[in-house]
C-alpha cells in the first residue's frame, strides 16, 4: 500500500464553505435594494426641494403650475399627471398635463378633456360630494386598466381643483407613501394659488393706496392752505382727519364785495369787503364723505357769489344737493357765517351743525351761535334762519366739528361739549392769540384720548379773534 501525502489529496468543500457561497447573492441583493431605495429617496428629496425653490422664486403662477404634473409624475414613478382647476364660473378646466410618452399625450389629453366636460355637466346638476365621482369619470374615459389616484387642492378649506396621477403598469400600486407624496405636491399647489391671490390683493391695495393718497392730496389742496389776512381779526385753523380722506370741511370765502390779491406766499391781503367763514361735517368718513365734501365746497362757493344772506345760501345749497344726497343715506351739517370788517358784525345761519362758541372778552363768558335749521340733504323744503351779532375787541369765536367733543378715551368716556367749553374758556383767558388757543384745545383732546389711541373721527377747529 502506497501512502499518499495529505497535501496531494483533492480538496473537498466543507459544509461551512458551501453555506457562505450560497449567502453571497441575498446579501448583495439586499445592499443593492438599500442603495436603490436611498437613491430614490434622494431623488424625491431633490424634486421636492426644487418644487419648494420654485414656490419661493416664481412670481408667475402659470410657470409654477407647469411644474406640478411633472413633479407629481416623477416623485411617484407614474406615467403621467394632470392638474384640474375651477374656473371663476365654477366649471372645471384641465390646467396642465404631463405624460411621459409623447405619442400618447394627445390621446390622453382628449380623454381628459372629455372627462372634464362630463364632470362639469355633473357639477351643474348636483354637487360633487367626493373625488369618487371624478375617479369614475377618469376610468370611463381613460380605460379600466389605468391606475388612478387623485387628491383635492384646498385653499383655506375650499376646494379649488384636483391633482391626478396615472399609471398603466398593471403591477403599479398606490402605496401610502405615494399617496402622501401626491398630497404634498397638491398642498404646494394650494400654497402657490393662495400666494398668487394674496399678491393680487396686495397689488389692488397698493393701487387703492395710491388713489387714496391722490384723493387726500386733492382734498388737502381744496382746504385753505393758510388763513387769510383780514383787517381787525386773526385766524387759526386745523383739520385732522381720522383717515387720509375725511368728511370735515372748513373754508374762508371772499364774497363778491371783496377786492383781494395773492402775494408771493399765497396769503390773501384784503382791502375791503365781507368774508364767508364756513365749517361743515359730512356724515361718515373716508372717500364717500370726502367726495360729498368736495362737491359741497364747489356748490357753496358758487352760492356765495350770488350775494344772498346766509340763510338763503343754505336754503339754495340744500335744494341743489338734495337730489344727489337723497339716496346716499348721507347728510351734511353746515354752519355758514359772513364777517364784515367795517363794523365787526358777524351774520350767520346754521344747518344743524355744532354751534360755534363765542367768548366775550368783557364778561369772560361763553355763549353759542345757533339758529334753527335741518341737515343739508334731509328735506328739500327745509328752511333756515338768519341771525347776527356785534363782536367786540378781544372776542374769540371757535368753529368746530363733533370729532373733538365725541373723542373717546381708552375707557370709553367722551370728551363731551361741557369739557370742551371749559377748556375753551380757560384757553381764551390764558393763551396768547388764536394759534395758541387752537394748539391748547387739540392738546387737551389728545391727552384725553391717550397717546396710543387713534382718533376715530375727523377733527376740525377754526379760531377767530377780534384784535384789540
Amino acid at each position: 500500500m502506497i501512502a499518499v501525502p495529505v497535501s496531494q489529496l483533492p480538496s473537498q468543500p466543507t459544509d461551512s464553505n458551501s453555506s457562505a457561497a450560497t449567502d453571497v447573492t441575498p446579501v448583495v441583493a439586499l445592499k443593492e435594494l438599500v442603495a436603490r431605495l436611498h437613491r430614490e429617496q434622494n431623488k424625491i428629496q431633490d424634486l421636492l426641494s426644487s418644487l419648494g425653490f420654485a414656490l419661493r422664486s416664481f412670481n408667475n403662477l402659470n410657470q409654477f403650475l407647469e411644474l406640478i404634473p411633472l413633479m407629481a409624475t416623477r416623485v411617484t414613478d407614474a406615467d403621467g399627471s394632470a392638474l384640474f382647476l375651477y374656473k371663476a364660473n365654477g366649471q372645471v378646466r384641465l390646467e396642465q398635463l404631463h405624460w411621459q410618452d409623447s405619442h400618447q399625450r394627445k390621446h390622453i389629453r382628449k380623454a381628459l378633456e372629455t372627462a372634464t366636460s362630463q364632470i362639469t355637466l355633473l357639477a351643474n346638476t348636483a354637487p360633487l360630494a367626493n373625488t369618487g365621482v371624478l375617479d369614475a369619470q377618469m376610468h370611463r374615459y381613460l380605460g379600466p386598466d389605468m391606475q388612478i389616484f387623485g387628491t383635492a387642492i384646498l385653499v383655506k378649506h375650499a376646494e379649488r381643483g384636483w391633482l391626478y396621477v396615472f399609471s398603466r403598469d398593471r403591477e403599479y400600486t398606490w402605496t401610502e407613501t405615494r399617496q402622501k407624496l401626491v398630497r404634498l405636491v397638491a398642498d404646494q399647489t394650494a400654497v402657490a394659488i393662495e400666494n398668487d391671490e394674496l399678491a393680487v390683493e396686495l397689488r389692488k391695495k397698493e393701487r387703492l393706496d395710491q388713489e387714496l393718497e391722490i384723493a387726500a392730496e386733492i382734498q388737502r389742496r381744496l382746504l385753505p392752505r393758510q388763513c387769510p389776512l383780514i383787517p381787525g381779526i386773526v385766524l387759526a385753523a386745523r383739520c385732522k382727519p381720522a383717515n387720509r380722506v375725511g368728511g370735515d370741511y372748513y373754508d374762508f370765502i371772499p364774497t363778491k364785495h371783496n377786492q383781494f390779491q395773492l402775494n408771493s406766499k399765497d396769503i390773501i391781503s384784503l382791502e375791503t369787503g365781507r368774508w364767508g367763514f364756513v365749517i361743515g361735517d359730512v356724515m361718515g368718513k373716508g372717500v364717500p364723505a370726502g367726495l360729498i365734501m368736495t362737491m359741497m365746497r364747489g356748490m357753496l362757493r358758487g352760492e356765495v357769489l350770488h350775494g344772498n344772506s346766509p340763510a338763503a345760501i343754505l336754503q339754495n345749497l340744500n335744494q341743489v344737493m338734495y337730489a344727489d344726497l337723497e339716496n346716499s343715506h348721507r347728510f351734511v351739517t353746515l354752519f355758514y357765517s359772513e364777517y364784515d370788517p367795517q363794523n365787526r358784525i358777524l351774520s350767520y345761519s346754521n344747518a344743524a351743525h355744532n354751534p360755534p362758541l363765542w367768548w366775550h372778552a368783557v364778561t369772560k363768558t361763553v355763549t353759542r351761535l345757533d339758529t334753527l335749521g335741518m341737515l343739508i340733504g334731509l328735506d328739500t323744503n327745509s328752511e333756515y334762519e338768519d341771525a347776527q351779532v356785534q363782536l367786540e375787541p378781544g372776542d374769540t369765536i371757535i368753529y368746530y366739528t363733533d370729532g373733538l367733543t365725541e373723542a373717546a378715551s381708552a375707557g370709553g368716556d367722551r370728551f363731551d361739549e361741557e369739557n370742551f367749553v371749559d377748556a375753551f374758556n380757560l384757553a381764551c383767558k390764558h393763551c396768547n392769540g388764536p394759534q395758541e388757543i387752537l394748539d391748547y384745545l387739540f392738546n387737551q383732546v389728545d391727552q384725553f384720548i391717550g397717546a396710543d389711541k387713534q382718533n376715530t373721527d375727523d377733527m376740525t377747529l377754526v379760531v377767530l379773534q377780534i384784535q384789540q
